[in-house]
């Protein structure tokens, strides 16, 4: 190939790429977006300082740098003659001593709930659970303060990092725990009172959202009162399903409606299990997992 082929390929494709267009990736970058990485560095340092920082010296750096810096991330998402950032930005300040203390009281629902936990500063570095929900708090603040994307990337990151789901605007409230947590999604409007316990694998999700958009805003994921547990692999889905305080959801379940207070979903055991031996390998029949209340 020529030289000047080469060059008329590359012009080419350097022209296609900077076209703007009508589609999806077009709309983003018109709309504009904040650097994931800074934002992922600005949650962290504020995670580090709820859950570690306790020299008021250090406070007195710390806590203005990120007040400094939250202001320089809202920039890139808000509109300029909007809601005023330094506002915003000291309205979130003014709220750390309540998340600190909301978390303190997880990190003591997790060493309450968790026999394996030997101190509560095990639970601090080591709980994956107490990494995601740090977050969510964090990013939940932001969320009603009504602060766009930045809460998204937050809970996004700690998905990856921990396999921990919830959307930043899911309403949990004080003693949260999650044990393991591996695999747990709570979506969007998803509200959970306090006392709550989940296992890995839990899912608080929406019953078949095909309308995407036009069902925006409204109640789709369930309602979990106080003192709830859920066990490994259960589901629960759709916005009108509230399960009552005190209640306990076994693993495996499938949960689409309502429970009282008080009651006990359990996956029901296979009725009929049948063994047989052909050609030295043992089969079992096909099982189906039913729930009662």
């Amino acid at each position: 190939m020529s030289e000047a082929d080469r060059d008329t390929i590359l012009r080419s494709t350097i022209e296609a790429l900077s076209a703007w267009g009508d589609d999806a990736l077009s709309k983003a970058a018109a709309e504009g977006f904040p650097d994931r990485d800074a934002v992922v560095e600005w949650v962290d340092r504020v995670r580090v300082l709820l859950l570690h920082e306790r020299d008021r010296s250090a406070l007195r750096s710390l806590v203005p740098a990120l007040v400094e810096r939250l202001e320089g991330l809202l920039a890139c998402v808000l509109p300029a003659g909007g809601a005023s950032r330094e506002r915003l930005a000291l309205r979130f300040a003014s709220a750390l001593p309540a998340l600190r203390k909301m978390l303190a009281e997880d990190v003591e629902a997790a060493f309450e709930g968790d026999p394996a936990a030997r101190s509560f500063a095990e639970i601090v570095v080591a709980y994956p659970s107490i990494h995601a929900i740090a977050i969510y708090r964090i990013a939940h603040e932001l969320h009603r303060l009504g602060v766009p994307q930045l809460p998204r990337i937050m809970t996004e990151y700690a998905h990856s990092e921990t396999g921990i789901d919830i959307h930043p605007g899911a309403r949990i409230g004080r003693r949260f725990f999650i044990d393991h947590g591996t695999g747990v999604v709570i979506g969007e409007t998803t509200e959970i009172g306090d006392h709550v316990r989940l296992y890995q694998g839990v899912t608080l999700g929406a019953l078949s959202p095909r309308r995407g958009q036009s069902i925006r805003g409204q109640k789709r994921h369930p309602t979990l009162e106080d003192d709830v547990v859920v066990y490994p692999g259960a589901t629960i889905l759709g916005g009108g399903t509230v399960i009552g305080a005190g209640s306990v959801i076994g693993g495996n379940a499938w949960v689409t409606e309502s429970v009282p207070p008080g009651s006990k979903v359990v996956a029901d055991p296979p009725r009929q299990l049948v063994h047989r031996r052909d050609s030295g390998r043992s089969e079992s029949s096909a099982m189906q997992l039913q729930w009662d209340i």
